[in-house]
């Protein structure tokens, strides 16, 4: 048995947290650079503004509608992240995040009043963090995904399902005329796993909903699509084929890349882009306890902006294989001087590593290859930049080529004119109660 629990607009529901003056109005959460909407109220949707929208196409809403934009404050995001997750856990003994807004619970099996606990998560949840929840509980992933979306769409769409369904659903309460209610009344192509392209080529086929998918025969359903596609048509049939994911398996590429506030046409503010890009893909890197043997880095100008192209790349080799700043920052400027060309208004760049193994395969590695040349470790400096960023924000300790970090002379940092405050990782910017 799996339970699902996933916020509802998330990014919002953050922001609406410490503004509860933003409730009932319509909010949209821009990506980096102001660029398009990631995120949407319900009252945004209900004005026709489309997720992934260029911010351009609706920014006069702001002036006609009281429509509230807001830039990206992923900061806040993580950690609300981090602390609904722990109260998710709550429901069960075991648990997969599936991102940043999604939790799978499994082993659910023989827990006692299962929904009423899930009402208690959900209402622990919205007390404690303020973050507003749905919960689909099945027997399989891919239904619990489904209850999920009845649970939501029982709330925000009244007639679209049985309003009973709203925020909690429970697929094993249900009598089988309700459970093939459900699946006639769900498109096909929300159905997790399906998508917008694979729905297209089954409509072809005269499959438009959930049942038809879960009325199909496993075998057909392998043979003229895929294996994977048979996965899901057992699932939405009760079959368990998906498991809980609990340790996710080592990242093979790591790679941190921005389009910037303006086009740098120097090669001082690119060094210092790349310099920060390098160093957060180190992080990263360290925290997976793994190790880079090839760094990428890139630049390209804007497809959209007319005048010459510019788009290169360079492809590092690390000996041996290192997590160190100083020495992948080095390659990342290395590469970037390789092939920076002036004269050319570039809008962004990136680093990315690859070539991807965990510290442990390194040290059995060194143990049977003779290392080229013995080089200084690192490491406990590494561990302790890390824990004072950790404990006192982000670029507190810094390679110097990334610039001054609170200063953007060059224009190169990503505009967020609009970022509301990170209440709960920056001391400077909690939030002040008055009497």
């Amino acid at each position: 048995m799996f339970a699902l629990v996933d916020g509802n607009n998330f990014y919002v529901s953050c922001e609406r947290v410490f503004r509860p003056s933003l409730q009932g109005l319509p909010v949209v959460v821009l990506s980096n650079n102001d660029g398009c909407a990631i995120a949407r109220s319900d009252e945004a949707k209900a004005m026709g503004i489309k997720m992934g929208q260029p911010y351009y196409q609706f920014r006069d809403l702001e002036r006609v509608s009281n429509l509230v934009c807001l830039s990206a404050n992923f900061e806040l995001y993580g950690d609300m992240s981090d602390r609904m997750m722990s109260l998710a856990a709550g429901l069960g003994p075991l648990q997969e995040v599936y991102s940043i807004d999604e939790s799978f619970i499994g082993d659910l099996d023989g827990i006692p009043d299962l929904t009423r606990r899930a009402w208690a998560i959900r209402a622990r949840i919205d007390k404690w963090i303020g973050i507003p929840t749905c919960i689909g509980l099945a027997p399989t992933k891919t239904l619990a995904k489904l209850c999920n979306h009845v649970a939501k769409d029982a709330e925000r769409k009244p007639g679209s399902y049985p309003k009973e369904l709203a925020r909690v659903c429970n697929w094993t309460e249900l009598t089988r005329e309700m459970r093939i209610d459900l699946l006639r009344r769900t498109p096909a192509g929300d159905v997790w796993g399906i998508g917008r392209r694979i729905a297209a080529r089954l409509e072809e086929q005269g499959i438009l909903t959930a049942l038809d998918v879960a009325r199909m025969p496993a075998a057909k359903a392998r043979d003229e699509w895929s294996v994977l596609f048979e996965r899901t048509v057992r699932e939405l049939q009760g079959i368990s084929c998906i498991s809980l994911d609990q340790a996710p398996a080592p990242k093979q590429q790591i790679a941190c890349t921005r389009s910037f506030g303006h086009p740098i046409t120097t090669l001082p503010p690119l060094i210092e882009a790349v310099s920060e890009f390098a160093s957060r893909t180190a992080e990263k890197l360290r925290h997976g306890n793994q190790r880079a043997g090839a760094l990428l880095v890139f630049a390209h100008t804007s497809p959209f902006r007319p005048g010459l192209r510019f788009n290169k790349l360079a492809t590092m080799q690390l000996h041996p294989p290192t997590s160190d700043t100083k020495a992948l920052v080095c390659a990342a400027v290395s590469g970037l001087r390789r092939i920076y060309e002036p004269g050319f208004q570039l809008s962004k760049a990136g680093v990315m590593l690859m070539d991807l193994y965990s510290a442990t395969e390194q040290q059995q590695s060194d143990l049977l290859f003779e290392e080229p040349a013995p080089k200084r470790d690192h490491g406990k400096l590494m561990e302790a930049m890390d824990r004072i960023n950790e404990r006192y924000g982000k670029s507190t300790v810094h390679i110097a080529s990334t610039g001054r970090t609170q200063e953007d002379a060059a224009g190169w940092r990503m505009r967020q004119e609009r970022r509301t405050p990170r209440y709960t990782t920056k001391l400077s910017e909690i939030p002040i109660a008055r009497a």
